[in-house]
């Protein structure tokens, strides 16, 4: 079988009106000098050469009329405001952008490889995005996947539609919130027939900056004026839970400066918090650690796979079970801040699960 992947990432691309182009390779030194604070590490971290370096900043002084660094004598070299702005603005379009991406690469990789080995079983996930199920299709020696992203209601959806074999659901550990989310998707939920594949518990809570960590310590000092939030997108499971906490608070959205910008992803929530564009967001801890940011815990919830039962003895799904439950996955899920395997690969119903929350 044909086991090679394509990968798909995005970049920027500058021209001027004269057609002048401007080489993307000075976004991996933008983020290097971020880091070490030093031209030559830069350059090294970046896999260039000093001078090529210096050239390329030169270039970008002359391509944008502005200085993207700034380099003192005895304090070595800095972003300056417009190396910052194009660093961030990278970083939250690779965010934003990620899932569907990864969306798309799966597509493709599925086709190929059924062109190049012939027709052979595909397990198909709708899945909203999350940093362990981003790992399944990493191991595809074990079964072959084709992950699409989406929110809970439309992955259920296609679950009920046939269009996927499986749909991740995720709700708190926490039964009398774990009730609520149940409540809200009750009618997309045939608890008769679906069965729960335990996978892992995630911490959610409030990603913010270091020099936030005095001035942010719980929901409420969300409503001050002073303080900017960056939502998730309203769909989203986490944007449901962000809500049942607030209300829990007594807290309304309207309180909230900046409650009706929305991203789509965890990841693109702590970019935005980490450009210093907002104060706060709601996501999960992984997402704060990528970007070398405090975390606020405020719910553990489970993240599930669920399916059909009759699917449950599907040979592909057996293998998914096998690989959930293997070492080499579980030993990658650990890596994960915030993530706890949770009984991976053990299937249940909904009933059996909440029943051991209320234990």
């Amino acid at each position: 079988m044909h086991r090679k992947k394509l990968q798909i990432s995005p970049a920027w691309l500058f021209k001027t009106d004269t057609g002048e182009l401007l080489d993307p390779a000075l976004f991996r030194l933008l983020k290097s000098v971020r880091d070490s604070g030093k031209l030559t590490s830069a350059a090294q971290q970046a896999g260039i050469s000093y001078r090529h370096a210096w050239n390329l900043f030169k270039r970008g002084n002359d391509f944008f009329g502005l200085p993207l660094v700034e380099m003192r004598k005895g304090h070595g070299t800095q972003l300056s405001p417009l190396g910052e702005t194009l660093l961030w603005s990278e970083q939250r379009i690779k965010a934003r952008l990620g899932p569907q991406i990864d969306s798309m690469a799966s597509e493709l990789n599925i086709q190929l490889q059924q062109l190049l080995a012939g027709a052979h079983p595909v397990l198909r996930l709708h899945a909203s995005h999350g940093y362990a199920v981003a790992l399944l299709p990493d191991f595809s020696d074990w079964v072959e996947l084709d992950l699409q992203y989406t929110n809970p209601a439309d992955a259920l959806s296609a679950l009920a539609s046939g269009e996927s074999d499986l749909a991740s659901f995720h709700f708190p550990a926490c039964p009398r919130l774990a009730e609520q989310v149940m409540a809200i998707y009750r009618h997309q939920l045939d608890l008769e027939n679906l069965r729960v594949i335990r996978f892992v518990t995630r911490r959610q809570g409030l990603i913010i900056r270091g020099d936030s960590r005095e001035a942010i310590t719980g929901l409420q000092d969300l409503t001050r004026p002073d303080v900017r939030l960056i939502n998730r997108n309203r769909h989203s499971g986490t944007r449901i839970l962000f809500n049942l906490l607030l209300d829990e608070h007594g807290i309304i959205e309207r309180q909230l400066r900046g409650a009706e910008r929305e991203e789509f992803t965890h990841t693109a929530v702590a970019a935005y918090v980490a450009a210093g564009m907002a104060d706060a967001g709601f996501g999960v801890e992984a997402a704060a650690a990528q970007f070398g940011l405090d975390f606020l815990n405020l719910a553990t919830e489970h993240y599930l796979l669920v399916c059909h039962e009759e699917r449950l003895h599907q040979h592909n799904i057996r293998q998914l079970l096998s690989l959930m439950a293997s070492p080499e996955f579980l030993a990658e899920i650990d890596k994960l801040p915030g993530y706890t395997p949770d009984h991976c690969g053990e299937t249940c119903t909904f009933a059996e699960l909440l029943a051991s929350d209320r234990q």
